[in-house]
């Protein structure tokens, strides 16, 4: 009797499973031009991992249906002596007068490989500000930088320049970039010139700078203590300051007093390239990375339309709910279509809309009314924050494109008030989001959700098991061709 009952029991069981499975199927959504099929699933995460690691992304063992090939194995005509990506060493063969990129590509491989996968193909504008822009950067100063061990100058000409430009899209997009990165990322071929620097020269540079200093501070950093110390950045600033002022000093050797800030921003790019050059490109491109994921957060990336409609019905005193709730709810859709964001760039937009609602008349805490949360200010149904400090996206020839999301728990959007300080990623006393992804006191249970999104021709599929989210990989495997 009690085996029957025993596996009666579990029959039950099984049925509830699959009944509540099949009703968490969402309807088709379209982001933008582009379509997408998201499935999320739940396993128990490892042990806790220490924020001052990088976790990988969940790859999930079952895979989508059959796709074309990530790549499109194309060979890509280059204006270098080496016609592929592994061409030989122009640095040393190509003269000042030839018009052809001397960049050394073979040198940064993989980081031009990891470039192409933060900004694939379709997915590129929605990653721009988080993971693609960023990391393009990086690439491109690695580049020169690793060039300048054989070329002994830390810039090209414009005509190099526009070459090696080019160059560069053609090698990404035949890894599968997007071939509008420079409109994308607002990149010009000035950006790999000395621009306004007066110096150029690797022996005119190590003889101002006090290398010794610099490649102390900027040898390896910690991603997390630079941002608020800026041990590295102030090494930057204090090298480039110097080689900006150097053909400005007076007789008496003393510079003017207005400095010329644009200027040491150009040379802020010449000291990047010369630390490019003393470390392995891997090293180099992690630490800019760490560099720029400083400046990340602390802008609100996103651009807010007219909240005319908001206003509309949540101005001054609110006589429908359901009218005001639909208004707000109405413009967040809007923001969710723009791009992917960190955690800590959803509270800066949370506190910017607030205030701008606030100064538009709506007095009321709309945020909390009508259920805002931070998750709602970033691009995807499933609410996808990225952690303060964004981790590459992995590519897997099955599964397709994975990142990591941070989907701690649904945080209630900050309503701004006059003691509101904007967070920080470097205010040690506040509370704040981490930079990877914590259990919050809220999660007694150990999980992580995976979301698949798969590209077709049918919409955006939503999947998901409601259980307590830790953090999100999301793959996106090729468009379909």
């Amino acid at each position: 009797m009690k085996r029957l009952l025993s596996r009666s029991f579990l029959l039950r069981i099984a049925l509830l499973l699959l009944l509540f499975m099949n009703n968490s199927q969402g309807s088709p959504i379209r982001v933008g031009e582009y379509s997408f099929s998201v499935t999320t699933k739940v396993d128990e995460l490892p042990i806790a991992t220490s924020p001052s690691t990088q976790p990988q992304p969940f790859i999930p063992f079952i895979a989508p249906s059959p796709l074309r090939p990530f790549t499109n194995n194309s060979v890509p005509k280059l204006s270098g002596c080496g016609e592929t990506l592994s061409g030989l060493r122009c640095g040393r063969r190509v003269t000042t007068n030839s018009r052809r990129c001397s960049l050394n590509f073979s040198a940064a491989q993989d980081i031009m490989t990891t470039t192409a996968t933060d900004c694939w193909a379709s997915f590129a504008p929605y990653l721009a500000n988080v993971l693609c822009c960023p990391q393009f950067d990086a690439m491109l100063v690695t580049l020169i930088g690793q060039s300048s061990k054989y070329s002994g100058v830390l810039a090209l000409n414009t005509t190099h320049a526009s070459h090696c430009l080019s160059d560069v899209q053609k090698v990404l997009v035949s890894q599968g970039a997007n071939g509008d990165l420079k409109n994308i990322c607002s990149i010009h071929q000035t950006n790999l010139t000395e621009a306004s620097c007066p110096v150029v020269f690797v022996d005119e540079f190590e003889s101002i700078v006090d290398t010794s200093r610099l490649l102390t501070a900027c040898r390896k950093i910690d991603p997390v203590n630079e941002c608020c110390d800026q041990v590295c950045q102030n090494a930057i600033h204090y090298a480039a300051r110097k080689i900006a002022l150097n053909d400005l000093s007076n007789s008496n050797g003393n510079h003017s007093l207005s400095e010329p800030t644009a200027r040491i921003n150009d040379c802020k790019n010449i000291v990047l390239r010369w630390l490019a050059s003393k470390l392995d490109s891997s090293t180099a491109n992690s630490v800019f990375r760490g560099l720029s994921n400083c400046n990340l957060n602390k802008v609100c990336p996103l651009t807010f339309p007219n909240v005319t409609s908001v206003v509309k019905e949540c101005g001054n005193l609110i006589n429908n709910q359901t009218a005001c709730c639909k208004a707000i709810k109405s413009y967040v859709s809007y923001l969710q279509e723009q791009s992917f964001v960190t955690n800590l760039q959803a509270l800066k937009c949370a506190v910017s809309l607030g205030k701008k609602l606030q100064e538009a008349n709506v007095s009321k805490n709309v945020y909390n009314l009508c259920h805002i949360s931070l998750k709602d200010f970033s691009l995807q149904e499933s609410g996808c924050l990225l952690p303060s400090m964004p981790s590459d996206a992995v590519f897997d020839g099955t599964t397709g494109i994975g990142f990591i999301c941070d989907l701690n728990d649904n945080i209630v959007a900050p309503w701004p008030t006059a003691s509101y300080l904007f967070p920080s990623s470097c205010n040690r006393s506040a509370t704040k989001l981490p930079s990877l992804p914590t259990a919050t006191s809220s999660q007694n249970s150990k999980y992580h959700s995976t979301v698949l999104l798969r590209t077709g021709f049918s919409g955006l599929f939503i999947n998901t098991l409601v259980l307590p989210l830790l953090f999100t990989s999301i793959l996106l495997p090729r468009r379909l061709l």
